[in-house]
């Protein structure tokens, strides 16, 4: 059983050693433990400091592509070097390393494909007021969309099980958080979670600036997935909402042209015949976008299967090392 740690890092030259001296060397049911390092775009040596501090692998991305870039070039390393389950943390040593042991637990179990740490965000002393409220709102909201019970989907330090990393498709440019979790829910994979402790923090967040910009990221990364996954849903209710205020209209003029004859409420007649088409061709487009769900559904397997026999292909291969 290989456990590899990745963390994902844009210039972490300063916290990337403390990060690394907290992570386990050994955990019971983990026969091989290593390291990977996403080098995203960083100028200030940070490859240098993880080469010193004797990581096993260095992906390198000659320009910073984000957060969420970096997770999925980590996974897809992780897996060509034959991880069984792969664990991810950030290099700002947010999260506490020791309590690894206990996120892998629910998979070496066979309990969970997905356990994500809940750092328990009201305790969490650097946290404001405002962004607790934000982050209890943020995973109250993908609760409901993914269909999971994760009281902190936007909590980073994550474990997963091989057969969830080859499923994971992430096409947001802001985070993985989110989209990861809605999608593992989508497609009915075990998810689960366990309490972790947090660090004192050692810098400002970079992710997003300010809380109404995290709001606005956060709102638009949960309607886009939530779409992909359920269009007809989606539609529906829009199409649904403009649907009901043009027969509401409707109804007030049919009453006006009862009870007074309509006199001077031709607008209202106009308004609610255009309101009742618009409501009828959304619900149309929904009808064509979950058809083209259908396909999505049929590419994510196809491509599931494409990963699976390009790492059965590779596996008596040389591994990837850094790259340029």
């Amino acid at each position: 059983m290989k456990l590899i740690i990745q963390i994902p890092c844009f210039n972490e030259a300063e916290t990337l050693p403390v990060t690394l001296a907290e992570l386990p060397r050994t955990i019971a049911g983990i026969d091989k433990i290593e390291i990977l390092i996403i080098d995203d775009g960083s100028s200030d040596g940070t490859a240098e400091v993880a080469r010193r501090c004797g990581v096993h692998h260095i992906v390198r991305v000659t320009k910073n592509k984000g957060l969420a870039n970096g997770f999925m070039a980590g996974l897809d390393a992780a897996l060509r070097l034959g991880a069984d389950i792969i664990v991810n943390t950030d290099a700002d040593n947010q999260y506490n390393g020791a309590d690894i042991v206990q996120l892998v637990q629910p998979i070496l179990n066979g309990q969970a494909e997905l356990v994500v740490g809940d750092r328990q965000t009201d305790d969490i002393v650097h946290f404001s007021w405002m962004k607790k409220r934000l982050q209890n709102l943020g995973s109250w909201v993908v609760r409901q969309v993914s269909a999971t019970e994760i009281p902190d989907a936007t909590s980073g330090f994550r474990a997963l099980s091989r057969e969830a990393a080859l499923q994971m498709n992430v096409l947001s440019r802001f985070t993985y958080t989110l989209e990861t979790l809605i999608q593992a829910g989508k497609k009915n994979l075990a998810v689960s979670h366990v309490p972790v402790r947090t660090n004192s923090k050692l810098r400002d967040s970079r992710l997003f600036k300010g809380n109404w910009n995290y709001i606005k990221r956060s709102i638009a990364t949960i309607t886009r997935i939530y779409t992909m996954y359920e269009p007809l849903k989606m539609f529906s209710y829009i199409g649904g909402a403009i649907f009901g205020i043009g027969f509401l209209i409707g109804l007030r003029f049919l009453y006006l042209y009862i009870t007074t004859g309509g006199a001077g409420h031709i607008q209202s007649l106009i308004l609610a015949a255009v309101l009742l088409m618009i409501g009828f061709q959304v619900f149309i487009i929904g009808l064509v976008a979950d058809l083209i769900g259908f396909n999505r559904r049929l590419i994510e397997s196809a491509l599931y299967r494409v990963r699976r026999l390009e790492l059965t292909a590779e596996q008596h291969t040389d591994q990837p090392g850094e790259k340029a």
